[in-house]
């Protein structure tokens, strides 16, 4: 039976012929992945040159080789082979290799030009992996300067071919109709409250007491499977096997759950993503989709990725839906509403806009580039978080201050692992046969989902817990209320060994015999992480300024020093999952380069004062501290300025001298000429005035002493103080001989408060800044309370006088209120009526 891609081979043929690089658009079931490489491998521009077909997941890598040597009546390894992570299968003979996780990246940085290679193909490319996206860019890079001969080829199923031809030069673009069956879809929202497990479980049910042939389901991750499948056990007829499906699965495990299912019985398989595409189940007739995807979101303002559960966009949904039609009409029981479908986003989000760009960073290095702006990107990965990854690369000493790339950088390259990972095996390659053996259990241990089980509760989070029980070969013990996963220990042994012989392969010789433990080597790798406890148990400050908890139960909470490992960033503070306790001292001895000691001179608005200190610091972190008993003379004035400036100028024990600069402030109001007194300018010019007098002082107590009044003349120049005098007089004379105050905290109208009485015999009001300004005379009683406020003294008299008059003469019986207050006697207490 002929395969739907056949009939857009011929335009495929002719395409590549004619340019360097062509798009092929092809639905699920079209044959493009098992077929397009075989029916190429003859093309004469090939010219006996291999096909590299990168496949975004290790199982569709498998999975297809094994396909085309079937095809082709051979043996994996001959004419087609792969190469995955832990494991090759090629020969000299090989001319079609499916690679993934990284190995074209490899390939391109030991040679950019790919030679004896003709064509790369990039399936699945809507995907969007930073995989892909890295090994596209590096290609397109290869062929425009170095290999002109060499070809591209993009394959999709769901994807704007139209974008990424014109990002490969302007490429023709193939379309391939696909041949499937009809697929009945129906929705089953859940009910409010419903965990999301135990309603895929129950739709899984209903479809197999209704529908015939095996069962796809579609959840987010590793752990709704295992609840999924806790549910489902005991609950289906006795010829119904449950299998699992994703990535961390050993390789048997993946086949057996692909495999068709045996004569006269059926399957459900609980999958994630991994089996959207490049994959088809045998006997799947029924397709139970959850909805829902787990990505890593990488925080450039954290430095931390946490994984969290998105809606699948449209293009993934129909890719689903597309299981069930593969071999025959079939069933797709969506799990959420009618409504909830036309909302879908159409296209899933490229990874690198989201993805720590650690390994992105590291691997443009190693290729030669240091800008990701020197290549060509469907989506350039962001600015922000790209210049982290390179930060974090250069305090692992991977790059250089210029960002290229290090004899360091070079070994943690070759070792393959993630770039923290790497750092850390190369450190402990560096230490000796023991170091080796933790770090490599470590990397395995990382990359494994946790092989401790907590029972009803979160398991500690040690991870010395975890080391020590795969470490004396357990396969089933009880931990600190946790239990070991036999499963995952198994496979965490294996990868550990497999590591091993991998640090044993790579460049390098080991230099010594140190012994570096758990905590330490963690923190080697994951140095932003080390995390001091604060001022309760489970409560941490992270080297990077972050918060992180742990539960107060933890063996960890009462730790002084820890490192995490792992850490769920979705609240406030990270919540620690995994984490070891550290030796501080020992960090600081091995990776003393990390430690800044600084003498420290600067304000404290907790002492309003000057701190001087020595501090030894491990990022945001406090190693020792010390108080510095001679700091720099100008840079304590410096502080002390700033700090002044920080709480404001008012905040200064002005004392009387806040009547001159109330003074000052009304002439400067009148003649811009004259010093300004607001705060704002005060500070601006505080050298000038203040400067002198802060000599040995460190904070605002000791400003006490410090004559205010002579500081700020020294803003005037001598003809300034000669006239303040008289444009603003800090006191008037009245007829009855005092000397009141004039308040010009109102520079636009300066008042004085006077007994009424003490003013009989004025005729005229005062006046300020040589007559120019009336003095806003405020009149009291004898009780000091105001009954007139006037600036025109004279009408007062004549005018208010009397009814003030009558009313205090109530008030004040005994008090002399004379007919004719012009030519009465001012008195400064009271004076008896005759």
């Amino acid at each position: 039976m002929s395969l739907p891609i056949e009939s857009a081979i011929p335009a495929l043929r002719a395409a590549l012929a004619e340019h360097r690089a062509a798009v092929l658009e092809a639905p699920p079931g079209a044959g493009k992945t098992t077929r397009v490489p075989l029916v190429l491998l003859e093309e004469k521009w090939l010219r006996g040159q291999r096909i590299v077909m990168l496949e975004p997941r290790r199982l569709a890598a498998r999975a297809a080789a094994s396909r085309m040597a079937s095809t082709l009546g051979e043996r994996i390894g001959e004419t087609v082979g792969y190469r995955i992570r832990r494991e090759t299968r090629v020969g000299p003979s090989t001319r079609i290799e499916v690679v993934t996780e990284g190995i074209l990246t490899r390939m391109l940085q030991h040679d950019l030009s790919l030679e004896g290679v003709g064509l790369v193909i990039f399936d699945e490319f809507h995907e969007r992996s930073i995989v892909g996206d890295t090994g596209l860019a590096l290609t397109l890079a290869a062929s425009e300067s170095l290999r002109a001969d060499l070809r591209i080829l993009v394959m999709s199923a769901t994807l704007d071919g139209q974008r990424v031809a014109t990002l490969i030069g302007d490429a023709p673009v193939i379309r391939s109709d696909g041949r499937s069956f009809p697929v009945t879809t129906r929705h089953a929202p859940s009910r409010d409250g419903v965990r999301l497990d135990a309603h895929v479980a129950g739709v899984v049910r209903d479809a197999l007491a209704v529908e015939s042939g095996s069962i796809l389901v579609f959840l987010p991750g590793a752990g709704d499977i295992n609840r999924t499948a806790d549910r489902l056990a005991g609950g289906i007829p006795a010829d119904v096997t449950v299998y699992p499906l994703h990535g961390s699965m050993a390789a048997d495990q993946q086949d057996a759950a692909i495999a068709p299912a045996r004569p006269g019985e059926r399957k459900i398989v609980l999958a994630t993503s991994i089996a959207e595409t490049s994959l088809t189940i045998d006997g799947i007739r029924v397709v139970v989709d959850s909805g829902a995807m787990r990505i890593p979101r990488f925080s450039p303002r954290t430095g931390m990725t946490r994984l969290e559960t998105v809606r699948v966009s449209r293009a993934s949904a129909d890719q689903r839906r597309g299981r069930a039609g593969r071999l025959e009409p079939g069933i797709c029981v969506r799990c959420w509403s009618a409504a909830e479908d036309a909302g879908l986003v159409p296209f899933t989000r490229p990874e690198i806009l989201d993805a720590d760009l650690a390994s992105l960073a590291l691997d443009l290095a190693a290729a030669g580039f240091t800008d990701p702006a020197e290549l060509r990107w469907l989506d350039p990965p962001p600015a922000a978080a790209f210049a982290q990854a390179q930060e974090l690369l250069r305090l692992h000493g991977a790059l250089d201050l210029h960002n290229r790339i290090t004899q360091h950088g070079t070994a943690m390259v070759e070792l393959g692992a993630e770039p923290r990972l790497a750092h850390m095996l190369v450190r402990a390659r560096e230490a000796g046969p023991r170091s080796i053996a933790t770090a490599c259990a470590l990397v395995a241990l990382l990359e494994e989902r946790d092989i401790l089980r907590g029972s009803g509760s979160a398991p500690p989070a040690d991870v010395t817990l975890r080391l020590d029980a795969v470490g004396r070969d357990v396969d089933s013990m009880q931990l600190a209320g946790a239990t070991l996963d036999r499963g995952a220990a198994s496979r965490m042994r294996e990868s550990a060994r497999e590591w091993e012989r991998r640090v044993a392969l790579a460049r390098g010789g080991r230099t010594g015999d140190d012994d570096l433990d758990a905590g330490l080597l963690l923190a080697l790798a994951y140095p932003d992480r080390v995390a001091k406890r604060r001022d309760a148990p489970g409560r941490f400050l992270l080297r990077n300024g972050r918060g992180a908890t742990l539960p107060t139960n933890d063996p960890l909470a009462h730790a002084e020093w820890i490192v995490a490992a792992a850490i769920d960033d979705a609240g406030r503070d990270g919540r620690v999952t995994l984490a070891a306790p550290l030796d501080i001292a020992e960090l600081m001895a091995c990776a003393a380069e990390q430690v800044t000691t600084s003498d420290e001179i600067a304000w404290s608005d907790e002492l309003r004062g000057v701190v001087a200190r020595s501090r030894t610091m491990l990022g945001a972190l406090v190693l020792r501290e010390t108080a510095l008993a001679s700091p720099d003379a100008e840079r304590v004035g410096a502080a002390l300025r700033a700090g002044i400036g920080r709480i404001g100028i008012d905040a200064l024990p002005w004392g009387d001298a806040v009547t001159l600069r109330a003074r000052l402030g009304f002439v400067h109001h009148h003649d811009a000429s004259w010093p300004d007194m607001s705060a704002d300018a005060l500070a601006e010019r505080l050298d000038e005035w203040l400067g002198p007098d802060l000599a040995g002082v460190r904070n605002l107590d000791q400003l006490a002493g410090i004559d205010m009044k002579s500081a700020l003349l020294r803003m005037l120049d001598w003809e300034q103080r000669r006239a303040l005098d008289q444009l603003a007089p800090e006191r008037i004379d009245v007829p009855s001989g005092s000397r009141v105050q004039v308040d010009y905290s109102d520079p636009a109208a300066p008042v004085v408060a006077v007994r009424l009485q003490e003013v009989f015999g004025m005729t005229a009001t005062p006046t300020v800044l040589g007559g120019r300004i009336p003095i806003t005379m405020h009149l009291l009683s004898p009780a000091r309370r105001p009954v007139q406020v006037t600036r025109d003294l004279a009408s007062f008299w004549a005018n208010g006088y009397f009814d003030v008059r009558k009313d205090l003469r109530g008030r004040y019986p005994k008090h002399h209120w004379p007919d004719n207050p012009l030519e009465a006697e001012a008195v400064r207490g009271p004076k008896k009526r005759s």
